[in-house]
């Protein structure tokens, strides 16, 4: 392949993936108008149309997308070859970006980062938080995190903590104004703080389990919140029961500022897993990540 064909190429991958002269242009280091004289070319010499543009959006035509699927395998492997090849040194290096939900972070990274960082110091890793079904590939980042259950086949998953334990927790204050919930359906008549789905955009129903059965409730309130964190500050400041990951909360359930209920009906899910697409050759800073937080069961 000659270099202008390779060029074009890689132009080309780039604009697909972000569905953007500007952002692929920004990312290359050329101008638009050299980018989009670059697929124009590209375009005459095959003889064919490989983006559809609109005002608002560029995206693959069939024949694009088809040259998409048979190319962007061979120039992964470039990539991860040259990065394998950077990092042939004493220490992995490179920078490492992942997806995760917010409590995650909390139960999961920051116990244990602090000691990767030193461990790996030519290594950096950014966290970005998500909690909806961020698609890692189309977005480009190495790893995702998920419970178990939420994980698609086609991905490897390599498990990085234990089960999540699920609790109801309210105040003592909140608790001297409202009857403690026998059953989950009890928590109808309580102020719950809510949870927004930020993929569907419904509304979070609680799940319980006991005797082998499973169910959800879903609540109500006067609160609504898109991340873990708040909603166990509400709980904390009284506003109402909340639903979050037991271990984010034992520390304010030993000390007396929040009450568990409904303990008999709460639910046990398969830990967070570490998720990505399989590589036939990761890079040394990404094998030593996957290393050293797979979770080990003590």
């Amino acid at each position: 392949m000659r270099r202008d064909e390779f060029t074009e190429m890689r132009a080309f991958l780039e604009v697909a993936r972000e569905r953007s002269f500007t952002r692929a242009a920004s990312k290359l280091g050329v101008t638009r108008s050299a980018l989009s004289h670059t697929i124009s070319a590209l375009e005459a010499r095959l003889g064919v149309r490989l983006l559809s543009r609109t005002t608002r959006d560029v995206a693959p035509t069939a024949d694009g997308a088809r040259l998409v699927e048979s190319i962007q395998p061979h120039f992964e492997g470039i990539a991860a070859e040259v990065s394998a090849i950077s990092a042939l040194r004493d220490r992995p290096s490179g920078h490492i970006r992942l997806v995760c939900p917010d409590d995650a972070v909390d139960l999961v990274f920051r116990p244990r980062l602090p000691a990767f960082l030193r461990d790996y110091p030519d290594i950096s890793v950014e966290l970005i938080v998500d909690n909806g079904f961020t698609n890692i590939v189309e977005r480009q980042f190495d790893a995702g995190v998920r419970l178990g259950e939420a994980i698609a086949r086609d991905m490897v998953a390599v498990r990085i903590g234990p089960d999540v334990s699920y609790a109801v927790v309210g105040s003592p204050e909140y608790f001297a104004a409202h009857t403690v919930p026998s059953t989950p359906h009890d928590l109808t008549d309580h102020n719950c703080v809510n949870l927004r789905l930020p993929t569907s955009g419904a509304l979070y129903a609680w799940e319980f389990e006991k005797d082998g059965r499973e169910f959800s409730v879903r609540v109500e309130g006067q609160l609504v919140m898109s991340n873990i964190g708040p909603a166990i500050n509400a709980a904390l400041d009284g506003a109402g029961l909340s639903y979050v990951p037991r271990d984010l909360v034992r520390q304010y359930l030993d000390n007396g500022q929040l009450t568990e209920v409904l303990a008999d009906w709460a639910p046990t899910f398969q830990g967070y897993h570490l998720y990505y697409p399989n590589r036939r050759h990761p890079s040394p800073a990404f094998s030593a990540f996957v290393e050293a937080f797979r979770y080990r069961q003590r």
